[in-house]
């Protein structure tokens, strides 16, 4: 059976009666596989979730990777890639559990706060780049006409740390987890919240090793027989989502100094 619904409870609802019509149909003897796709599964998460029935959420790269030398790209054949693969591996099946409420709104923040990053990067950026490199009148006017855009850009990032500050103190388990990462030197508050989000708070990914590997820290060697390909590197599949603070900008006029963060 093969099918197309809109991406709402309707329509995952109206997929749901179809596959229970099936005559050979058994919930005991079923396992949903769809690839991560972000907020875009949040629907049938939740709906599959709330019936208790089985969830294989699987990377979009390693369904990818796992299917040989692919030709074309359609919704259809996306969904007919996934059951094969489901049906390959399926005895290297790992089910989903959600993470807690609290982990859900971390990560939206989290999401949040970077974003706001980006932007004011940006902008300052090229103010900084371009110091000396321009009349120093056009340098004051190009200042002053992001000025007010950088201050708020800087008081939403702070409101927000703010907001995820209080989500984990609010929270006893998050609470210790974040004081046992933060007391380890070089781990600050935002990378703690990265991989507390990524691991869904140390439960996915347990083993030192594999937690390298994601981070990106874990070197891999490249070579065939005796041709070696230059020294030892980090694959580029590791998360390389950026959790740091907004650059510094070395100016200071109408009040407003730029603010020195560490990374």
């Amino acid at each position: 059976l093969q099918t197309s619904t809109p991406n709402s409870l309707a329509g995952i609802k109206t997929a749901l009666r179809l596959l229970r019509s099936l005559p050979q149909w058994r919930a005991d003897q079923t396992v949903f596989c769809m690839e991560h796709t972000g907020i875009y599964n949040a629907h049938l998460l939740s709906f599959l979730h709330k019936l208790h029935l089985p969830i294989w959420l699987e990377s979009s790269l390693q369904i990818k990777k796992a299917g040989g030398l692919q030709r074309g790209k359609t919704d259809s054949i996306d969904a007919q890639r996934i059951a094969e693969y489901a049906y390959r591996f399926r005895d290297q099946m790992r089910l989903w559990q959600p993470p807690r409420a609290v982990v859900q709104q971390l990560a939206m923040l989290s999401a949040t706060r970077q974003r706001l990053i980006e932007v004011y990067n940006q902008l300052a950026g090229p103010l900084a780049e371009q110091q000396g490199f321009v009349d120093v009148a056009l340098q004051k006017q190009l200042r002053r006409s992001c000025q007010a855009s950088l201050k708020a850009l800087e008081a939403d990032r702070k409101a927000v740390d703010e907001a995820i500050d209080q989500l984990i103190q609010n929270d006893q388990h998050l609470s210790e987890l974040f004081a046992l990462m933060t007391s380890v030197p070089g781990i600050g508050m935002a990378t703690a919240t990265e991989v507390v989000i990524a691991t869904n708070e140390l439960q996915t990914i347990t083993d030192p090793k594999k937690m390298a590997c994601h981070a990106g820290v874990a070197p891999f060697n490249y070579q065939s027989g005796s041709s070696v390909r230059g020294r030892p590197g980090v694959s580029h599949h590791a998360r390389k989502r950026p959790h740091g603070r907004p650059r510094e900008i070395p100016f200071s006029f109408g009040g407003y100094v730029g603010h020195s963060h560490e990374r």
